[in-house]
């Protein structure tokens, strides 16, 4: 988990005690064109400004971060001095961060460490203020990075690329577009259900992942629909924080080893791709552990009752399909631009050598992964 943690409204205005004690000097900050011309980001380098810390901006993160975007923002570092990182945004600055940072102290390729626990040193420092809730980027192991030769996400886990600072504040939420509040909620919704019925799950991980459900189920259409209730903001926050340490310790499924290759290979948003092919893989998991599935469909909401489990699960997919609906996700596969069906088992046979495979409660063969995007179509 990460070191410290601020959450709150305006708790960004709260960093400046936390970085002084670390006596840095410049800071590469990372974020995306967007952000950089903003005035959200002036909220984070007035706190940097008034410290008498000099900085500098790499802002040419995508939306699916690239082998490339981490090469820049490394010679950017080096090039200039800097000795620690600030990652502004949402799950792709960050793991654009996680990369560069890995690399200033380990050297090599990102490509070196795709995988488990690669690292032979720590990385350098980095600090990442979060503006959206859901990828849980900002307080965990993990970082994706898109290799665009193979057109294939890179996942990389290891307890070294953790940023030692996550800042979690809803006053730079409330102008999130709609869209993005979706993709991320259900990017949050995803890791939390992936990461109960992960066979690494523990009591401890159960109890978080099934709290942000809760949470997801009352307050992301709420998000969605008016990104200004402060309320709706900081409980999304709440529960994607929550997901992010459930998953961060028990790891994912397949719904996330199926997703990477959709956003690698067509560069579409992550938390979309969860969506689509999270009903898909719940009815496949829930053949092997029905009852943590009708435990899901509780905390979604779904009222106990005398019924067979087998009518409680299909409420709850139900259920999670009416809420991509309800907050503009696609229908299905066939409805994302460049989607072709032919492609089906290239991208099956990578989600199997995925990482996030490892932990699925339910192992797959090639033809079983193959249906699971043709049940997403």
């Amino acid at each position: 988990m990460t070191p410290i943690s601020l959450i709150g409204t305006n708790c960004l205005g709260r960093l400046a005690e936390y970085i002084k004690p670390m006596k840095f000097r410049k800071a590469l900050i990372v974020t995306d064109r967007f952000l950089s011309s903003s005035p959200l980001i002036c909220q984070l380098t007035d706190v940097l400004d008034d410290m008498g810390l000099f900085y500098v901006i790499h802002d040419e993160v995508k939306p699916n971060p690239t082998t490339e975007n981490v090469k820049r923002g490394l010679k950017i570092y080096l090039d200039n001095g800097c000795d620690f990182l600030i990652s502004f945004g949402g799950g792709s600055p960050h793991d654009c961060a996680k990369a560069i940072a890995l690399l200033v102290t380990n050297g090599g390729e990102i490509q070196d460490y795709e995988g488990l626990n690669k690292l032979r040193k720590p990385s350098a420092t980095l600090i990442a203020v979060n503006t959206t809730a859901g990828t849980g980027s900002e307080l965990t192991r993990y970082c994706v990075i898109t290799d665009e030769g193979r057109k294939v996400k890179m996942a990389i886990s290891d307890w070294h690329i953790t940023p030692c600072i996550a800042v979690n504040d809803a006053a730079l939420m409330l102008d999130l577009p709609p869209s993005l509040t979706a993709t991320t909620g259900m990017d949050a919704l995803t890791h939390a259900i992936e990461a109960y019925v992960s066979i690494d799950a523990n009591p401890v991980t159960d109890c978080k992942a099934l709290k942000a459900i809760e949470l997801i189920a009352q307050y992301l259409r709420p998000a969605v629909a008016n990104g200004r209730d402060i309320q709706a903001r900081e409980m999304m926050i709440y529960a994607a924080y929550l997901a992010g340490i459930a998953f961060n310790n028990a790891n994912l499924g397949y719904v996330h080893a199926t997703a990477h290759q959709l956003g690698g290979y067509y560069n579409l948003p992550h938390g979309m791709c969860n969506a689509l092919m999270l009903p898909a893989v719940a009815a496949f998991n829930a053949q092997a552990v029905p009852d943590k599935f009708t435990t899901i469909a509780h905390a979604f909401g779904i009222p106990a009752a005398s019924q067979p489990p087998a009518k409680t699960i299909e409420q709850l997919i139900t259920a999670i399909t009416t809420l991509s609906r309800d907050i503009g996700i696609p229908a299905g596969l066939n409805a994302v631009k460049g989607f072709q069906e032919a492609d089906i088992p290239l991208l099956a046979a990578n989600a199997l050598k995925d990482v996030c495979s490892l932990t699925n409660p339910r192992q797959a063969s090639q033809e079983e992964m193959e249906n699971l995007f043709r049940a997403s179509l």
